[in-house]
């Protein structure tokens, strides 16, 4: 039986907690992957922590967004942490992406579209003049012709996505509790996999509390 498959957000610099999330959420049922973001990665115990994590699916995500050069020598210079999946804004713009994607190898190189915590008002706040919808559509396409490993996007914007994007769609702000924190499009992880979602990044929900019991609950929950 193909195993659901989830990234778990390691959201944290302390390496004790990192090392209880990866031995408390393991199981039998899910496939699971851990993303390590700009927290971690820019943290002093960080890099070499990753660097020697061995086994185990990982995930920078670096969220690059700076002009072609910068974007193409940051990903030659995380090389050696062998890292599965690697995150950059698509909003650097065409040449970044394909800077990238040139140096990238073996990295998975994924395209973040609009982030779970904006909605249409505030991409209006920052200058857009497209709906959420209209844009990640768009990015989408993008993406597509960069010829991007992967893609960053609510689950509500999936449907749409995989129009234009043909391969893995990996989706963030998923809730499996009442607690939104501070994202604004979000799903279950029923609505996300119904729609389509290749992964799910959970944080939170997973790692705030006992880990064992909450990775149990989203077990449960994916049984429904």
């Amino acid at each position: 039986m193909k195993k659901n498959k989830i990234f778990v957000a390691c959201d944290t610099v302390n390496i004790s907690k990192i090392k209880e999330i990866i031995k408390k959420t393991k199981n039998s049922k899910l496939r699971v992957g851990y993303k390590f973001g700009l927290e971690f990665l820019n943290s002093k115990k960080g890099r070499n922590f990753l660097s020697n994590l061995k086994g185990k699916i990982t995930f920078a995500d670096l969220k690059l967004h700076d002009i072609p050069n910068t974007c193409r020598s940051t990903i030659e210079a995380v090389k050696d942490l062998k890292v599965n999946y690697l995150t950059i804004h698509i909003s650097s713009g065409f040449e970044a992406l394909r800077a990238a994607k040139k140096v990238s190898g073996k990295i998975k190189l994924i395209g973040v579209t609009v982030l779970t915590s904006l909605d249409n008002k505030a991409l209006r706040e920052i200058g857009f003049n497209k709906s959420v919808k209209k844009l990640v559509l768009h990015q989408a396409k993008l993406a597509s012709k960069a010829k991007l490993d992967a893609i960053v996007c609510s689950a509500q914007e999936v449907k749409i996505v995989k129009k234009q994007f043909k391969k893995e769609i990996i989706t963030p702000g998923i809730r499996f509790t009442k607690k939104i924190n501070d994202q604004k499009r979000i799903l279950t992880p029923n609505e996300a996999y119904a729609n389509g979602a290749d992964w799910l990044v959970i944080g939170r929900d997973l790692t705030k509390g006992n880990i064992k019991k909450n990775t149990q609950s989203l077990i449960n929950h994916l049984s429904q």
